[in-house]
C-alpha cells in the first residue's frame, strides 16, 4: 500500500517516535509511558507485513494541496468508484509527528471501506515546531477543500465527505467539523459527519487550566484566548456536522471530554454520540476497520449519515 522504507530507515523512524513519546509523557507516570512504548514496539514488529490494496483498487500518492512538502495527501480508490462517499483521514501524533502512510492510520480502513466502494483520503499537514495547531487546522481545511474539488475526477461525491481523525488529528477534525467556516477556507463544502478517534483535547481551556501532560504545552502555549479558539467544545455552533467521539475507557479524560462535548452539542441541536471502547489509545485507531463489534458500531453511525452509505455497508 506504500513504499516500504529500508530496514535501517524504518528502525530509525520508530526509535525517533518512541523518544518523542517518552519526552511527551515525562512526568505523567510510568504506566502511560509503558503503554505508549508497547504500542510503538507492536507497530514496529508489524511494519513489515502491511496489507495490500483490495482487488482492483488504486493508490494515488502524494497529491499536493500546497507548496510545503508536508502539504500532501494520498487517495485510495475502489475498483469502480461512482458517486462514492469519501472518508477523509487525519493522522495523530501530539501535533508534532506522524504520517499519512502509517499502517495503523490506513491499512485496516482501506481494507474494510475501499473494498466496499468508499474512497479514502489520508492527509499530512505541517507540524510543530513549524506550524501551531491553528495553522495545522488551516492545512486540514485546505486539504479537504482540494480533495472535495478533485473528488469527481476520482468517481467520488464532493457532497458526501466524512471527516475522521485520531488523537491530535481527532482534535483537528472535531474543530473543523464543529465550525467549518472557522478557517475561512474558500470553496470548502460542508461534510456530512465527523468521527473523532480518542481525542482528549475537546476542551483545551479546561486542560490548560489544570494539571496536564507536558505534551499540551508546546502546541497550545500560555494564551487563554488561543486555548479557547482551539477548543472544539467552544467552537460548536448550530449546523455543525453530526459527530461520533470514540473514546478509550482506559483514558478517563478522553471519555469525560467526549461526554461534555456531546452534552454541549445537544444544546445547539447538533447530534453528537459517544462510543466507549475498552481499547488502548493506539488500538482505537489501528483496529478500526477490522471485523468486530467496534467497527460495526462505527458503521452504524456512518449508515445514519446517508442512505447510500447505508446500502454500501449492508
Amino acid at each position: 500500500m506504500k513504499t516500504t522504507p529500508a530496514p535501517g530507515d524504518r528502525l530509525m523512524q520508530h526509535l525517533v517516535l518512541a523518544v518523542l513519546l517518552a519526552v511527551a509523557t515525562q512526568g505523567a507516570g510510568a504506566g502511560p509511558l509503558r503503554e505508549r512504548l508497547r504500542e510503538m514496539r507492536a507497530e514496529h514488529q508489524a511494519a513489515g507485513g502491511e496489507t495490500g490494496l483490495p482487488p482492483g483498487a488504486q493508490h494515488l500518492g502524494n497529491i499536493a494541496y500546497g507548496a510545503h512538502p508536508a502539504q500532501r495527501f494520498d487517495v485510495y480508490l475502489p475498483a469502480r468508484a461512482e458517486s462514492a462517499p469519501v472518508i477523509f483521514m487525519v493522522h495523530g501524533g501530539a501535533w508534532k509527528w506522524g504520517d499519512k502512510e502509517m499502517g495503523r492510520v490506513v491499512d485496516a480502513k482501506v481494507a474494510r471501506w475501499v473494498s466496499r466502494g468508499f474512497i479514502l483520503v489520508s492527509a499530512n499537514y505541517r507540524m510543530l515546531s513549524d506550524a501551531a495547531p491553528d495553522v495545522q487546522l488551516q492545512d486540514v481545511a485546505r486539504a479537504l477543500a482540494v480533495a472535495q474539488d478533485k473528488a469527481p475526477s476520482w468517481g467520488g461525491d464532493p457532497q458526501r465527505f466524512v471527516l475522521m481523525g485520531h488523537s491530535a488529528g481527532a482534535h483537528l477534525v472535531a474543530l473543523l467539523g464543529a465550525a467549518p467556516h472557522y478557517t475561512g477556507e474558500p470553496g470548502l463544502r460542508p461534510v456530512i459527519g465527523t468521527i473523532a478517534l480518542d481525542s482528549a483535547a475537546m476542551d483545551v481551556t479546561a486542560i490548560m487550566n489544570h494539571r496536564h501532560l507536558p505534551l499540551y504545552d508546546a502546541p497550545f502555549g500560555k494564551d487563554p484566548a488561543y486555548w479557547q479558539a482551539m477548543s472544539p467544545i467552544h467552537a460548536l455552533a448550530p449546523g455543525a456536522a453530526p459527530l461520533l467521539s470514540v473514546c478509550s475507557t482506559r483514558r478517563d479524560d478522553s471519555c469525560r471530554q467526549a461526554a461534555q462535548f456531546a452534552a454541549r452539542a445537544g444544546q445547539f441541536g447538533v447530534r453528537a454520540e459517544v462510543l466507549r471502547e475498552d481499547l488502548s489509545h493506539g488500538d482505537i485507531n489501528a483496529q478500526l476497520g477490522l471485523p468486530g463489534a467496534y467497527t460495526s458500531a462505527v458503521e452504524r453511525f456512518l449508515s445514519s449519515l446517508d442512505n447510500g452509505i447505508a446500502r454500501r455497508l449492508q
